[in-house]
């Protein structure tokens, strides 16, 4: 299996939705950045599996926040480009692939 690693920006995308949902519901924070470790773990093991979303990247829905697991599988590593709501400022992160 490749190694997942996070684009440092969406790094703090993660990091700044898990405060806001501290913010407003203590442990809701950490529901969310529990299940971006399971997205990342589920598409570590099989990145094709899930839907392609633009030309080069891939997208792992987080259906309880709405959040979108965006990923581009290159030769040595898969690369999370974004851990994006899925209705605000779409296709924003494209500057990073």
């Amino acid at each position: 299996m490749k190694p997942v690693e996070f684009h440092p920006a969406a790094t703090a995308e993660l990091d700044a939705a898990v405060g806001y949902y501290e913010q407003c519901v203590p442990g809701l924070g950490i529901d969310l950045r529990r299940d971006v470790e399971t997205a990342a773990k589920q598409i570590q093991a099989a990145p094709s599996r899930w839907l392609p979303y633009s030309k080069r990247t891939r997208r792992f829905l987080i259906r309880r926040f709405s959040y979108l697991v965006i990923f581009l599988e290159l030769a040595n590593k898969i690369l999370i480009v974004a851990v994006a709501h899925g209705k605000r400022r779409p296709g924003y992160w494209h500057d990073r692939i």
